[in-house]
């Protein structure tokens, strides 16, 4: 095997670490994930009771799963769990029984339009059981009698969700949260979490402007359980970025806030626009990940969300070809890149105040002119200089200047520090 060398490879291999264990909204499965994100950043983990009022819901049992099968005749296990965590129905009760095929039809899934593939199903609400196989494979099972055993328990016990803070210079946060539900998909959501694991250690070499808290949690029911126990202290989140389907080959998609014009949204554009990568702007809708809990108007959080190909727009969706051949390195470093380039424009995108209002100051009695001799964009930081001084009016932010004057980002904070180390601006 080829040395693991990159950030891409690195992320890749933690995707292929966590692609066999079984994970739900509950159980043993989401344990052993966030214990293995541990080794990479230090979790805070939680434990809520079932039973525990969160918002409009309530905790459920707790699901875990030893085993699963459906046996022939002969005993050969034609369905089997210990082959494909997609093979059970995600959280389907116990059953041991043996049953004809045509009784057994209707607990069986399948994908008739992608027949080698197995589909991934769940029953999170309703006491069901069931299996997911290939159309193929049950396309080949003759009649007959066959033995079917799923040995689980639907138990109290708790919703599990783990939290990683990288402190800032100001208690003010930005939440990168990601869904640690889903059990043998690799791009929905394996590769969310590593890249927010990456994300996370990538911030913690650096001291950030804003504190950023990494939420690890089951889907919906995670995110509403994170936003009930964190609700006198929500409006501390000033921005919010889920990550979600992060390592295919596809272009990057970013969906709007419910607001529509918070904060990330223009920075994810700048970016996004700037940088020239392929990629899509969408509007919010209140479908898809938690970014509609965290946008419900009770909270109207400026949380968007970053993905590559959107869910749903992909035939391996919810499947088991999103398996690790179907995310890329490359992809999910891209999405890796992406991220450090909006956050570090959110962490400099400050207001200022000129404190030379009154006409244009003299930049040359204060060396600044001569700070710029001998760069290659002199011309375009001394016009960056001027931008800045003349949209210092506590209303515009440095993001404002940028799109306003079509000048990089980063050339204008540049700019706004060096006037502030002069004295001529203040935040």
């Amino acid at each position: 095997m080829a040395p693991v060398t990159t950030t891409g490879e690195r992320m890749h291999a933690l995707v292929e670490r966590l692609y066999p264990l079984c994970r739900s909204i509950t159980g043993d499965g989401v344990r052993a994930t966030l214990e293995i994100v541990d080794e990479y950043v230090p979790l805070q983990v939680h434990e809520v009771p079932t039973g525990t009022q969160v918002l409009d819901w309530t905790v459920p049992q707790e699901w875990n799963i030893r085993d699963a099968y459906i046996a022939d005749a002969s005993g050969h296990r034609v369905v089997d769990f210990a082959a494909s965590s997609l093979h059970v129905l995600g959280y389907s009760v116990p059953v041991s029984a043996t049953m004809p095929l045509a009784e057994l039809r209707a607990h069986l899934h399948t994908l008739p339009d992608h027949p080698s593939w197995v589909p991934y199903r769940t029953s999170y609400y309703r006491p069901e059981w069931g299996f997911c196989l290939a159309q193929e494979t049950l396309d080949a099972l003759p009649d007959g009698e066959y033995e079917v055993r799923v040995d689980s328990t639907l138990a109290d016990g708790h919703l599990t969700y783990a939290e990683h803070v990288v402190p800032g210079q100001v208690p003010d946060e930005v939440i990168v949260s990601c869904h640690v539900c889903h059990p043998s998909l690799a791009n929905d959501n394996l590769a969310g979490i590593a890249v927010a694991t990456f994300l996370a250690r990538a911030l913690a070499e650096r001291t950030p402007y804003y504190t950023y808290r990494f939420i690890f949690a089951p889907g919906t029911i995670g995110a509403i359980t994170w936003l009930a126990r964190n609700r006198e202290r929500v409006d501390r989140v000033k921005h919010g970025l889920v990550l979600a389907c992060a390592g295919d080959r596809g272009h990057l998609t970013y969906k709007r806030s419910r607001r529509g014009d918070a904060e990330i949204d223009r920075v994810m554009r700048h970016v996004l626009r700037t940088s020239e990568r392929p990629h899509d702007v969408i509007e919010f809708t209140p479908y898809g990940y938690d970014e509609r809990q965290y946008c419900s108007p009770g909270f109207d959080l400026g949380v968007g969300s970053l993905s590559r190909t959107p869910y749903a727009g992909y035939p391996e969706y919810h499947t088991s070809a999103d398996d690790p051949g179907f995310v890329s390195p490359e992809g999910m470093e891209d999405t890796l890149a992406v991220c450090r380039e909006a956050f570090a424009v959110l962490d400099r995108n400050r207001r200022y105040v000129n404190l030379s209002p009154y006409g244009e100051p003299q930049l040359g009695r204060r060396g600044l002119y001569d700070a710029l001799g001998g760069r290659s964009d002199t011309q375009q930081a001394q016009m960056a200089m001027l931008w800045v001084l003349s949209l210092s009016d506590g209303e515009h932010g440095l993001l404002d200047v940028a799109e306003r004057s079509g000048l990089p980002f980063d050339t204008v904070a540049a700019a706004a520090d060096a006037l502030r180390d002069a004295g001529l601006i203040k935040a």
